[in-house]
């Protein structure tokens, strides 16, 4: 199950209490205090870690609590710290403090990880207060409550190419030739519920991640069709291939969905729409997606890829075209 989207309650360990306790040894007629002091509690904290892809491990458990310190104890023994709790999350995840609504981290690399509700301080032990005026203290402190908070984690998906297009758009079927991806691929709109991610290898020494995103539709940026759920994952992606059916199974035209899509993107972030992007006409091997794509290119005024999933038309050229875009868009993001 994928998702994308968790709130949680998070609540650092409670530091254990200071104690209060005198030497008692054989023949030592002065004893002393030798109370120890509480150890400190455990934090929480967030941490993204790779190989994971959806937020569904924490839907389920709402309260998180780190480990609390132990208590101090005579004979000067301290007691130990609350071991931390770190709950893993996929990289690209935002964690946020739900009630404040303000952002505390963007884990966007693995390794990455914010404290969300920091342990409480161990207290203080009798042994010390003690002084040369107050040689025999019987004060001690109490282990402080650790910070507790709602934090909002929201997931966006980091794919260094992102599927772009409308409902049948043939997506799925070329996210699963070109990668190990299996994602649900069926004749009907709307086959795609969630984001599929997919690792495409070129040689030895080439891959990128691309993301296979749920068809848009008119509206999406206002979230209709679940387009908000959806649309904050293309943020994530370093450019855009956008798919067009020549025939759509709406009866609709493909300048006017490509013109759609564009606007939902614009509409959303208008960042996307200054993001790379490779224009392909997919199904091929259908009459009359050749005189498409020549109508297309002309519009657009740069070339459109034509390609076939099923026959694996044009497959090669489009793994070129995404190689070559990926190096210019980093080289151009690159600081001099």
């Amino acid at each position: 199950m994928f998702v994308d989207e968790v709130d949680i309650y998070v609540e650092g360990g409670r530091g254990g209490d200071g104690c209060i306790s005198f030497r008692r040894e054989k023949f030592v007629p002065y004893g002393g205090p030798d109370g120890g002091d509480g150890g400190d509690g455990g934090s929480v904290i967030i941490q993204a870690q790779e190989g994971l892809h959806s937020l569904a491990p924490l839907l389920h458990r709402k309260h998180w609590r780190a480990a609390r310190g132990q208590h101090g104890k005579g004979s000067d023994c301290h007691g130990a710290s609350g071991q931390d709790l770190i709950i893993p999350v996929p990289p690209g995840t935002i964690v946020s403090d739900a009630e404040q609504n303000f952002v505390l981290k963007d884990l966007s690399r693995p390794g990455d990880q914010v404290v969300v509700a920091r342990g409480g301080k161990g207290g203080k032990g009798n042994a010390s207060f003690k002084s040369p005026t107050n040689r025999a203290p019987r004060q001690r402190t109490l282990g402080q409550p650790g910070e507790a908070r709602h934090v909002r984690l929201e997931l966006k998906l980091i794919a260094d190419v992102g599927l772009v297009g409308k409902p049948n758009a043939g997506k799925s079927t070329l996210l699963s030739r070109l990668s190990r991806a299996r994602p649900k691929i069926a004749s009907y709109p709307f086959t795609t519920k969630y984001p599929h991610l997919g690792l495409v290898q070129v040689g030895m020494d080439r891959s990128f991640v691309l993301a296979d995103l749920p068809g848009l539709i008119e509206g999406a940026h206002t979230g209709a069709g679940l387009g908000h759920d959806f649309l904050r994952h293309i943020q994530r992606a370093g450019i855009l291939v956008h798919l067009l059916e020549p025939h759509p199974y709406d009866g609709t035209q493909p300048l006017p969905n490509y013109q759609a899509i564009r606007h939902e993107l614009e509409a959303f972030d208008p960042q996307l729409a200054q993001r790379p992007e490779i224009v392909v006409v997919t199904k091929a091997d259908l009459p009359g997606a050749a005189e498409v794509s020549q109508q297309l290119s002309h519009y657009l005024g740069r070339e459109v890829l034509l390609i076939s999933a099923a026959t694996g038309q044009g497959l090669n050229q489009l793994v070129t075209t995404i190689l070559q875009t990926l190096d210019q868009h980093r080289t151009a993001a690159s600081p001099p």
